[in-house]
């Protein structure tokens, strides 16, 4: 391996010398080479650029999954530009606020707010321009992600590490010439992140748009995908698919199926181990801020059950208390981390502030650390629930109701309760023509918690609780509670 960085906007050029023919990505069984993809990109650069989006500047870029999303963000690069990945049906709102603190130069989808230069999603490239090599260019920050963060304020959070990359490098243990299944949201940064550095190491993307968990065996089976990223809500959709279905995939092209974004019941986790075996399933943690991380494999998750694993080369982590005071093993505490490079060396925020104790930095998670230096997250400290006096993380309990064969799904918050201080409130999604039964689901979760964690209220709902990369917004949902009937009238 050599130490060459590439410009990403010379990268595609670097994999289509060494492979003129190399599927950089397959859309809907349609084969888009590394050539074409390079030769596409310099053409749609030059549009982007003739809508004045240049070296430095923020292009907001709202679009779904597909080449188009693919052909924008390089083209970016190509002009030294800085991609800020957004959904392409983003509320209002949340869209107004997140232009508001970028400002950007272009915003690339449907309409924006008033003043900002808009490209609608879909024009034709004009024929003048050309599909010929630019002149290559660093852009100084390789992402721009943005987050609405635990309060639902939106953040964006730009990324310190200039737009190049060792192209024999795999992140995340991805090896040069992977064939790699997207199955995520490109919108949010573990797609984003792991699908744009596999391509930066010469894979081939299996995109599929959408998710749907069939389709997702089936696509990994039909390309001999080596590797996937995978949140548990698809874990746990692919599992319901049930052991017929499954008995049909045996998947002996996939090395490695990395999960991460969301917590992961230890119950769907063991059935996946002993499915697809312990060597295959690993975990990642870590934060789009990337102030630190950690990993697990499935034969090290067994010895350590919980964990999400040791902190990962480049980084150190201690577990504090709410005065800064570093916490023994056992003990939980706020999750710390410190890159390499020190605190402000991985990103900047716009629209947010940071919360360090010295060098070292939290994103409010809640964890321990095992004699090993094994890490187990509690929760968000955020979503806390404080009920009678005792410590309840709503992460805990989700695990339990989601290993319920009916549920399709669950987020728990903590409302107001005038003998608690807060009671546990379950929304549960049901499985589709599964009838709801509080009583039995109580009976169920009575089975994997203590009593002191049981919901005191259940609300059923038809609503999918996460995005499709995993994420709940509790606090959204707490807050809808308490201006609605649910928060008025739900018996504790």
């Amino acid at each position: 391996m050599t130490d060459q960085q590439v410009a990403f906007s010379a990268i595609l050029t670097h994999h289509a010398r060494a492979a003129p023919s190399r599927k950089a990505l397959v859309l809907d069984d349609v084969a888009v080479s590394y050539a074409e993809l390079d030769a596409r990109a310099n053409r749609r650069a030059r549009w982007l650029a003739a809508q004045g989006a240049g070296y430095g500047d923020f292009v907001t870029v709202a679009l779904p999954n597909g080449l188009e999303f693919y052909e924008t963000v390089f083209a970016l690069w190509k002009l030294g530009a800085i991609p800020n990945i957004v959904a392409a049906k983003l509320a209002r709102p949340e869209m107004e606020a997140i232009l508001d603190i970028v400002r950007p130069r272009l915003f690339v989808g449907s309409a924006p707010a008033p003043g900002i230069a808009t490209l609608a999603a879909g024009q034709p490239i004009p024929d003048s321009c050309s599909m010929d090599p630019l002149p290559e260019v660093v852009s100084p920050h390789w992402k721009a992600m943005t987050s609405g963060g635990s309060t639902g304020r939106p953040k964006v959070i730009v990324d310190a590490m200039a737009a190049q990359w060792n192209p024999e490098e795999g992140f995340l243990l991805q090896c040069p010439g992977d064939v790699i299944l997207n199955p995520g949201p490109l919108y949010h940064n573990a797609p984003f992140h792991c699908i744009t550095m596999g391509m930066f190491v010469g894979a081939t993307i299996i995109e599929m748009g959408r998710f749907d968990a069939l389709r997702a065996l089936q696509l990994i089976e039909a390309h001999k995908v080596n590797w996937v990223t995978m949140v548990p809500t698809m874990m746990h959709r692919i599992w319901q698919l049930g052991p017929e279905a499954l008995a049909d995939f045996t998947l002996p092209s996939l090395r490695m199926m990395l999960h991460m974004a969301a917590p992961c019941a230890p119950w769907l986790k063991d059935a996946w181990i002993d499915w697809l075996g312990s060597e295959r399933v690993w975990e990642y943690y870590g934060t789009t801020e990337g102030i630190g991380s950690t990993i697990i494999s499935g034969t090290d998750w067994l010895a350590h059950r919980g964990s999400v694993g040791r902190v990962r080369d480049g980084y150190a982590m201690k577990i504090l208390d709410d005065a800064g005071r570093e916490l023994p093993a056992g003990e939980v505490g706020e999750v710390y981390f410190r890159p390499e490079g020190g605190p402000g060396s991985t990103y900047q925020y716009l629209g947010s502030d940071s919360k360090r104790v010295g060098e070292w930095e939290t994103m409010g998670d809640l964890g321990s650390v095992d004699e090993a230096g094994y890490l187990y997250l509690s929760d968000r400290r955020n979503d806390l629930i404080i009920s009678g006096g005792a410590n309840i993380y709503p992460a805990e309990v989700e695990a339990a109701i989601d290993a319920h064969p009916d549920v399709q799904g669950s987020a728990v918050i903590g409302l107001p309760d005038e003998e608690w201080g807060a009671r546990v409130h379950a929304i549960v999604q049901p499985v589709a023509g599964a009838e709801p039964d509080e009583a039995g689901l109580l009976e169920f979760v009575a089975t994997r918690l203590a009593r002191f964690k049981l919901p005191r209220s259940i609300e059923f709902t038809s609503e999918p609780l996460r995005d499709e990369a995993g994420k709940v917004r509790r606090a959204a949902l707490r807050q809808a509670r308490l201006d609605g009937p649910v928060g008025e009238t739900a018996g504790a």
